[in-house]
């Protein structure tokens, strides 16, 4: 695997610090509340166990599947939830644990759907966040990684289902 990567862009050191400081912060915003982390399979898992194990709060879980089909001039166009959530989020303080946010796009479709159930709050948390891809606006609120215009694999991320289990994030060459 290693002939694939081009070069380490964040040590599972650094990226588990930066998830300590992320979980602090949502910890303050949170406290004294109980949370709902909603991740969106499959890249999500890695960050969304580590940033639960991260929170003293009360944390439940649940999950999302979407899948999303480009549209004729090669933007995203139609998403679809492959798998929806367990429970209803209605009443609860709901956070949205991503990957990677891009373009914004698929985020934004699922900061709408969810809101329409009515939670009592809904925020977003991404591992990484590539601001330069953005076309949907979507309010970001925590973010451990601000990224350029690179192909990351690791931690979650994947390159044809595979990379995923690196413990670190890497630049996957050309």
């Amino acid at each position: 695997m290693s002939n694939d990567i081009e070069r380490i862009l964040f040590t599972e050191e650094q990226i588990q610090a930066r998830i300590r400081e992320v979980a602090s912060a949502i910890e303050e915003r949170y406290a004294g509340k109980e949370i709902k982390l909603i991740g969106v399979l499959k890249g999500s898992v890695f960050f969304l166990t580590a940033l639960a194990r991260a929170l003293s709060l009360p944390v439940k879980l649940d999950f999302l599947a979407i899948s999303s089909f480009s549209s004729k001039s090669g933007l995203p166009g139609v998403v679809r939830i492959a798998k929806d959530l367990d429970e209803p989020i209605e009443g609860e303080d709901v956070l949205l644990v991503e990957d990677i946010v891009d373009t914004g796009f698929t985020t934004r479709y699922l900061l709408q759907n969810l809101a329409g159930r009515n939670p009592n709050s809904i925020a977003i948390c991404t591992l990484l966040d590539r601001t330069t891809q953005r076309i949907a606006a979507v309010p970001v609120e925590f973010r451990c990684f601000e990224i350029d215009d690179r192909f990351i694999i690791g931690f979650g991320l994947d390159y044809k289902q595979l990379y995923r289990n690196l413990g670190y994030l890497a630049v996957m060459k050309p």
